[in-house]
C-alpha cells in the first residue's frame, strides 16, 4: 500500500476510469475508482512524422507540417489491496479479494454486448450454446478522469497485472495493474453516434479548452515576469 501521507485529507480526489457501455437496458456505468492514486503518471506525446510513411518524401514537406494532432498516451500502475475492505468484512472482498476489480478493469480491453449482455451470452455458451458469444464488434468508450482539469477519452493499448498475495482459495488478495492509455481525439467518433461518442468529444473539447487557457495563463505570467528584459529582433 502506498504512503502518500494524503489518505485520510479530504481534500484528496481520487482518479477513476469510467467506461459507458450499451446494454439491454441501456447504458450503464462501468465506474472503477483508483484506490489510491499513481504516485507517477507518465504523459508521452508524438508528433506526426511526414517522412515516417513515405521517405521518398524527405525535404518535399515543411519541416513544420502538423496535419494531424500529436498522439498523446498514458502509462500508469494501479495498487490494489483488499486490506481495507477485509479489516470492513466486506462480502465481496472476503470472498474473492481484488478479483472484482481486476474483472472490472479486464473488461476495458473487450470486445462486449453489455455487462449484462455478456452475463446473459456467458450463460447461454455454459449451456452449449456455440453461437452465444460471436458477435462482440466493439470496445465500449473509456474515459480517464485525472480530477477536474483532465477527463479524457481513451483506449486502453496495455494491460499487465502482477498479483500478490492470495487467499486460500488462490483469490489475490493485492495486485499491480499497469495500464497504458491512448487519447481518442473527435475524428475517431465522426463516423459513430450516441451518448458515449458525444460525450467523448464534450469531455475531449472541455479538456483541451481548459488547456489552452492554461497556456495563456502562463504566456501572460511569463510576459509580465520577463518584462522588456528580453528583446527579439529581425
Amino acid at each position: 500500500m502506498p504512503d502518500t501521507g494524503l489518505k485520510n485529507s479530504p481534500r484528496l480526489v481520487k482518479g477513476a476510469l469510467v467506461q459507458l457501455i450499451e446494454d439491454i437496458v441501456g447504458v450503464l456505468p462501468n465506474i472503477i475508482p483508483f484506490q489510491y492514486n499513481p504516485n507517477k503518471l507518465q504523459h508521452q506525446l508524438t508528433p506526426w512524422d511526414p517522412f515516417e510513411v513515405d521517405q521518398t518524401q524527405r525535404g518535399s514537406q515543411a519541416p513544420n507540417v502538423q496535419p494531424f494532432e500529436p498522439k498523446e498516451s498514458f502509462t500508469l500502475s494501479l495498487e490494489l489491496d483488499a486490506a481495507d475492505d477485509l479489516e470492513d468484512s466486506d462480502p465481496v472482498t472476503t470472498v474473492v479479494g481484488v478479483s472484482d476489480r481486476l474483472a472490472a478493469l479486464k473488461k476495458l480491453v473487450l470486445p462486449t454486448q453489455g455487462l449484462l449482455g455478456d452475463l446473459v451470452a456467458s450463460a447461454q455458451a455454459l449451456a452449449g450454446n456455440a453461437s452465444a458469444r460471436a458477435t462482440r464488434p466493439t470496445v465500449p468508450v473509456c474515459f480517464f478522469i485525472w480530477g477536474p482539469g483532465r477527463i479524457l477519452p481513451v483506449r486502453v493499448t496495455r494491460f499487465s497485472v502482477d498479483e500478490k498475495l492470495f487467499s486460500p482459495t488462490l483469490h489475490p488478495l493485492q495486485a499491480t495493474v499497469s495500464l497504458g492509455l491512448e487519447v481518442l481525439t473527435p475524428d475517431v467518433f465522426r463516423s459513430q453516434s450516441g451518448v458515449a461518442s458525444d460525450l467523448a468529444v464534450a469531455a475531449y473539447n472541455f479538456t483541451k479548452v481548459q488547456e489552452d487557457a492554461l497556456a495563456i495563463a502562463h504566456i501572460a505570467k511569463a510576459v509580465s515576469t520577463v518584462g522588456g528584459s528580453i528583446q527579439i529582433s529581425f
